[in-house]
């Protein structure tokens, strides 16, 4: 009586999941269901309801317990390590795209398709319906209001996805330099970064006659705290990056820098009239999404253009 899912990824990768997820409770009613996860991101997904537990998971590892005869749901990529690793697991029945070098048929793998779409179509082929309404992690509108405070989350996992640390303090600058309270966040290795962010939005702020609020917050949270943070909040400033999918999760309106991936494929897929989209890319442009080197797509984002955006937004 249990469904055993696998999505063993970062923040922004699993909440793209989360309308899957639903749908896998609605293709197999009052089962159980695991998700094979890092287990701070899993736990946090479990005490929203969205699973009923975790089975940790670092990566593509061997899961371990017994649990044969279950149903398998392959949410982690196209295969073959993924679809190896769940069939070790001796599932009845394996819900994953297709993988010939593995002897399973199932869908067939669309390269274009949004994150969000691609793995609802899995599921709802396995007939599980979900759609991206259900990336909600909470209301769009919190019953109490938004606070007052913007996030500006400057840091990315990759170099060709993290816009100039200068540029970012200008826009926190800008904001603050109009009494807009400003809270810097990431996580404890981008420290120095947030440090240098919430230097230069301070001076920025003090040189347009203003008492700078800005507040860096790097390191500090866990993952619920960070989400409060950014449930909370008027408004999300980030690049292509976790936090911009906890934005989307519930409601809080952003505006997302893109540069090597573009937002067709990432980009927020509900509430789109609060979120707002940046990015320079030609059709065609298909940067290094892990690469050391900022994109040309992104490098073309001006702090004019940034705060341009988030104008209208902040009026919300």
């Amino acid at each position: 009586m249990t469904v055993l899912v696998l999505r063993a990824l970062g923040l922004g990768d699993t909440l793209t999941g989360v309308p899957a997820l639903r749908g896998v409770r609605r293709a197999w009613p009052g089962r159980r269901v695991v998700l094979a996860a890092p287990p701070g991101l899993g736990a946090w997904l479990a005490s929203h309801g969205v699973v009923d537990d975790v089975l940790p998971t670092g990566g593509l590892e061997p899961l371990g317990g017994d649990w044969s005869g279950h149903v398998a749901v392959n949410l982690h990529g196209r295969g073959p390590e993924s679809h190896r690793v769940l069939q070790k697991t001796g599932p009845g029945r394996l819900v994953a795209f297709g993988c010939p070098e593995v002897g399973h048929d199932g869908p067939a793998w669309d390269p274009a398709e949004h994150e969000v779409d691609r793995w609802c179509r899995l599921v709802r082929d396995a007939g599980g319906e979900c759609g991206p309404e259900d990336l909600r992690l909470g209301p769009a509108d919190p019953p109490g209001g938004r606070g007052r405070h913007v996030v500006v989350h400057p840091g990315a996992a990759s170099g060709s996805r993290r816009w100039p640390p200068d540029r970012w303090a200008a826009v926190a600058g800008a904001l603050a330099g109009r009494g807009v309270p400003v809270v810097v966040t990431g996580s404890d290795g981008e420290r120095p970064l947030c440090a240098r962010v919430r230097a230069g939005a301070a001076r920025a702020a003090e040189a347009a006659g203003a008492t700078p609020d800005v507040t860096d917050l790097a390191g500090r949270l866990d993952l619920p705290g960070l989400a409060d943070v950014v449930a909370t909040a008027r408004l999300v400033l980030c690049g292509d990056t976790g936090v911009a999918h906890v934005a989307t999760a519930f409601g809080t309106p952003s505006v997302v820098l893109f540069g090597p991936t573009p937002p067709a494929w990432w980009g927020p897929a509900v509430d789109r009239e609060r979120h707002a989209v940046l990015w320079h890319g030609a059709p065609d442009h298909r940067g290094d999404p892990h690469g050391e080197t900022l994109d040309p797509a992104l490098a073309a984002v001006t702090v004019d253009g940034v705060l341009a955006a988030a104008e209208p937004l902040l009026g919300r």
